[in-house]
């Protein structure tokens, strides 16, 4: 089973954190949501403590996601980010039962051109052996472009002590073309859905919204000002108010 950090109690919210994260990303966050809400923040497959495995699809990460569920009690809440956002969609559309709600955070259903692998590719390329500190692999990748921002947050995916990534690049490369894309599932989510997105990301377009509706057909759309598609990154407290804002109303509707 997948790799988890709860806090609180209450309501299960679920966190699934994207390509490169891990559990340790949505731990400020996680914290200040849990002052109302039981909040369980998982490493994905392939990622921080969770298993590794060969393959990385959404059908897979969906399945992993619903164990941890019906290990910890349906039906929860779940809040996941770009590929976690997708894996989401994914548990939400074949296993509608555990999800009592959904939040996708700056990702539609669909295919992207956008590639990660240059990300990879920098973090890949990072002398470990000449790594004592974070700031060491961090100066790393600045020399290789990564924003200040995106090398903090890579850089917690770094196990300093044994001088190894918690990713398994190999797996996220072999299937870099499915993290992209999105599987053709059946159905549709009748649960409240929110798609929250960055207003200066190009992920969640207007565009996409046939592709969402028939799939999501209660889905409300919102976005954070000035914000791109890290959004919890680049503006946490924002994007925490969002998320509770929802959630609370969504509890009331109940």
């Amino acid at each position: 089973m997948l790799n988890y950090n709860e806090f609180g109690t209450g309501p299960t919210l679920l966190i699934a954190h994207g390509l490169y994260g891990s559990a340790r990303n949505w731990g400020v966050i996680a914290k200040r949501l849990s002052d109302t809400r039981h909040v369980v923040v998982v490493d994905m497959r392939n990622h921080g403590d969770s298993p590794r495995f060969d393959t990385h699809s959404y059908p897979e990460m969906a399945n992993d996601l619903a164990e941890v569920i019906e290990h910890i009690g349906a039906p929860v809440d779940v809040l996941g980010h770009s590929m976690g956002g997708k894996a989401s969609m994914a548990l939400a559309l074949t296993r509608p039962e555990l999800v009592r709600s959904l939040i996708s955070g700056d990702i539609a259903p669909v295919s992207y051109a956008h590639s990660q692998g240059h990300f990879l590719d920098a973090m890949r390329a990072v002398d470990l052996s000449t790594v004592s500190r974070r700031s060491d692999a961090s100066a790393q990748l600045e020399a290789q472009g990564v924003s200040a921002e995106l090398q903090s947050f890579f850089t917690q995916s770094l196990d300093i002590s044994t001088k190894a990534w918690k990713l398994n690049f190999d797996a996220l490369a072999d299937d870099m073309d499915k993290i992209l894309s999105f599987p053709t599932l059946s159905g549709s989510y009748d649960g409240p859905t929110l798609f929250l997105s960055g207003a200066e990301s190009d992920y969640v377009t207007h565009d996409h919204r046939p592709i969402i509706k028939p799939l999501f057909p209660n889905a409300r759309f919102a976005k954070i000002p000035e914000t791109g598609h890290w959004l919890h990154s680049e503006r946490p407290r924002a994007f925490e108010a969002a998320v509770r804002t929802y959630l609370d109303a969504v509890s009331t509707q109940a």
